[in-house]
């Protein structure tokens, strides 16, 4: 309490902070405020440490992508690349390193490194080839079907659709914990080819419904987690990762992916492409995936009759589907068919702005929920600029000369078992990225051009069986992937048991995508 009598609120610091420049003279006025001269002087050395340690961590995560891009310029630059080839990939890696420890917002990064490449022309040699290569990602489609994507996602959050599937799949399915365990991996089946967020649809719309299910049953983070809190988290995050492999349009670094392998290596893969070549290992893990982590995590609460109960309550608190749920409902589900059948008739980027705009007609969406949607709007800057950036490798010729490096390193091993390690590699390399985006940017086409140097390598298998690792990479770590740290901060899932679940279900998800995917794509003639 202040002298006044009053609790000084988080507003009032701001103040005092922005009045008192000195951090030292801002927290002593507020402690003495708090509670008086005397606790401000027992907590001042304390307050000090902690802001004096954020700007200190804050320093560090400023200057390691600084010292990073100038120690690669200072290499003298290999034989085969020119000095302003080297300049950009010093940049580049630059702008990577920066996406890993972040010291400002991701889509910042890119947009200075995009703006520095183009202020000292490090890509193109006139100042008008130089801004158009730095807008130009701003117009590619792909990163427009991103935005679209989540602009979708935004129309199942407002309409409220998303939850009620969710809840009707839960009502159904719900009576014994294994069946619950399909009700949430149906979930996301349903959701995932519309939502590109595996954030907004696992961490946002099934997380908050799934949270409530453990304490029906006297299960709580702690000591009695077990009981069916565990199981049910993990098996949504595992249902997630798989769901975001499955599709092209359910994870947004997909569609980067696809865009940096039209970049590296000039090829193109439209939605059922995508869908059919991940189909056998898709199918596998998803109707195994609850019964798999039944037998290998187990709940110790076996039946859930109060789970089904606890649905049905929730579906009559929300009321009779409404007018704009089954219209958001049938404009997913024409977007679908569009991409599915029409990708020869129409761009899909063309069918996702069509159905923005029967959005907006209909009053699914507003103008003003487009223009506050700070998250697509973010998404757009940030993967327009990372698209350029990854071009600028090609123009300069940076992966042309890396293929060439690796074909000559890789020389006398067969194709496919250097295609098997790139992707093992690839996959493993993660544990190093808090980011998948980060992770697509760095390394895709690095092994892309390293892989397509191999003679009699068949690239475009390469290309999609790195692309479908993305989503399954994301169950290894706690941070693996957006949805991760939301299930590992439940506390229903312990650290050791966390990297130990990790490690077995990256391996099995690895093992099985490899097993059966490549002979089936061989099969296929792909």
């Amino acid at each position: 309490m202040s002298k006044l009598g009053k609790p000084i609120t988080s507003a009032s610091n701001n103040l005092f902070q922005h009045l008192y420049k000195d951090s030292s003279h801002a927290l002593w006025l507020i402690l003495a405020l708090e509670g008086g001269p005397f606790m401000a002087d027992k907590s001042i050395s304390a307050k000090r440490s902690e802001i004096l340690h954020a700007r200190k961590s804050f320093i560090i995560k400023a200057l390691l992508p600084l010292v990073v891009g100038v120690a690669i310029a200072l290499i003298p630059h290999p034989s085969g690349l020119t000095p302003d080839a080297w300049y950009f990939f010093s940049l580049f890696s630059a702008v990577i390193a920066g996406l890993i420890v972040e010291p400002i917002p991701a889509a910042a990064i890119g947009f200075i490194g995009v703006s520095v490449a183009a202020v000292f022309m490090m890509v193109e040699p006139t100042p008008a080839k130089s801004v158009a290569w730095a807008l130009g990602g701003f117009s590619n489609s792909t990163v427009w079907l991103i935005f679209a994507a989540f602009m979708f996602a935004l129309g199942y959050e407002k309409t409220g659709l998303g939850r009620r599937l969710g809840l009707l799949l839960v009502k159904a399915l719900g009576k014994n914990t294994l069946g619950l365990g399909y009700a949430i991996v149906f979930s996301e089946l349903i959701l995932a080819p519309f939502m590109p967020s595996n954030t907004a649809r696992s961490g946002g719309t099934i997380y908050p419904i799934i949270r409530n299910i453990p304490g029906l049953y006297g299960s709580e983070p702690g000591e009695t987690a077990r009981k069916i809190g565990s199981y049910v988290m993990w098996t949504a995050l595992a249902a997630t990762c798989v769901t975001s492999s499955m599709f092209l349009t359910a994870l947004a670094p997909n569609l980067l992916a696809i865009e940096l392998i039209k970049k590296t290596v000039h090829l193109e893969f439209s939605w059922i492409t995508w869908f059919v070549g991940f189909l056998p290992a898709g199918i596998i893990l998803i109707v195994t995936l609850p019964a798999l982590v039944y037998k290998i995590y187990p709940p110790e609460i076996k039946s859930s009759p109060e789970v089904p109960k606890w649905a049905g309550e929730e579906l009559n608190k929300i009321g009779r589907m409404r007018y704009k749920e089954i219209l958001m409902a049938l404009l997913a589900f024409l977007a679908l068919v569009l991409w599915i059948f029409a990708q020869d008739v129409v761009n899909p980027t063309t069918v996702a702005l069509l159905v923005i705009s029967l959005m907006i007609v209909s009053g699914i969406v507003n103008w003003d929920d487009i223009l506050s949607y700070k998250t697509a709007w973010n998404v757009l800057a940030w993967f327009a600029t990372l698209v350029a950036l990854a071009d600028g490798l090609a123009i300069v010729g940076f992966t042309a000369w890396l293929g060439k490096g690796a074909a000559t390193l890789l020389a006398g091993v067969s194709p496919t078992s250097i295609m098997i390690f790139l992707v093992v590699v690839f996959f493993v390399t993660h544990y190093l990225f808090a980011s998948l985006t980060a992770h697509t940017t760095a390394m895709l086409p690095v092994f892309l051009a390293a892989g397509a140097g191999v003679p009699g390598m068949n690239v475009s298998m390469l290309a999609l069986l790195l692309a479908y690792s993305l989503g399954i990479m994301g169950i290894i770590t706690p941070y693996a992937t957006g949805p991760s740290p939301v299930y590992f901060g439940s506390g229903y899932i312990g650290r050791k048991d966390f990297w130990t679940l990790g490690l077995v279900f990256g391996v099995i998800f690895l093992a099985v995508f490899l097993v059966v995917n490549i002979p089936y794509l061989f099969l296929i003639h792909f």
